[in-house]
């Protein structure tokens, strides 16, 4: 069997367990073929590709964790950052493919990725070990051996980690309404339409930093506030 039919066999095994998936591939073309392949098969996958947009990419995530989906397939996108409990497999696919995307660091991040869930595995698909896998299964390993003997030691017995999904990242588009007068109460201090502009600017760097930390409700109130300034400068024709 190839490695999309046997990582088919192991999805399913996930989705019996209502479990999520991720898959990381190395082009973008085999992301696109690989999630309409499984699209085909009745998976319930999608690509988490580069033209999406930050707030996009955080509700899909979102979506994940609450299993509207089972399988998230990328490319350079499954590294630091994503915290999802809900993750029980990572599928690296043509592991052994030498270069910055399956270097030892690369690896190591993405092996972290399953390290949420108490069932957590990670799966190279590859004809031979490299330098690269050698040495991020034996770090891996060693992290491991040092953590089952804390664990040993204090009495703790692993656990998935339990963290809440927020749902207020759906205020970050259902914001409309605007109570105009607190809002020209509050913008009193910022005086010309170039520094209304600059504070929208930074407001809009902080709400991406948050959406890319997933921090979701933050990211809904700074959405909510540019909103505010710039129905401000509409209404009050700046």
């Amino acid at each position: 069997a190839t490695q999309v039919d046997d990582l088919l066999g192991e999805i399913n095994k996930r989705v019996a367990k209502k479990q999520r998936v991720l898959v990381t591939t190395l082009t973008k073309k085999m992301a696109e073929e690989l999630t309409e392949y499984y699209e085909e098969l009745g998976v319930k996958v999608k690509y988490l590709h580069s033209d999406i947009d930050t707030l996009e990419r955080v509700e899909i995530l979102r979506d994940l964790r609450l299993g509207k989906f089972d399988v998230l397939v990328g490319i350079n996108l499954l590294r630091e950052g994503l915290d999802l409990p809900e993750v029980s497999l990572v599928a690296i696919l043509d592991a052994d493919k030498e270069g910055f995307l399956r270097s030892y660091r690369s690896l190591i991040q993405t092996f972290g990725r399953a390290a949420r869930n108490v069932d957590g595995t990670v799966i190279c698909y590859a004809d031979k070990i490299t330098h690269s896998m050698k040495l991020a299964i034996d770090e891996t390993d060693r992290r491991r051996e040092k953590q089952k003997a804390y664990n040993k030691q204090h009495g703790i017995t692993p656990e998935t980690i339990n963290r809440t999904i927020h749902s207020s990242v759906a205020s970050i588009y259902d914001s409309d309404y605007v109570d105009l007068a607190k809002v020209a109460e509050d913008l009193e201090g910022y005086g010309t339409p170039a520094e209304i502009q600059k504070k929208i600017k930074k407001v809009k760097k902080d709400m991406l930093a948050a959406a890319s930390e997933l921090d979701f409700e933050k990211a809904a109130k700074l959405r909510d506030h540019i909103l505010e300034l710039e129905e401000y400068m509409i209404k009050t024709k700046f």
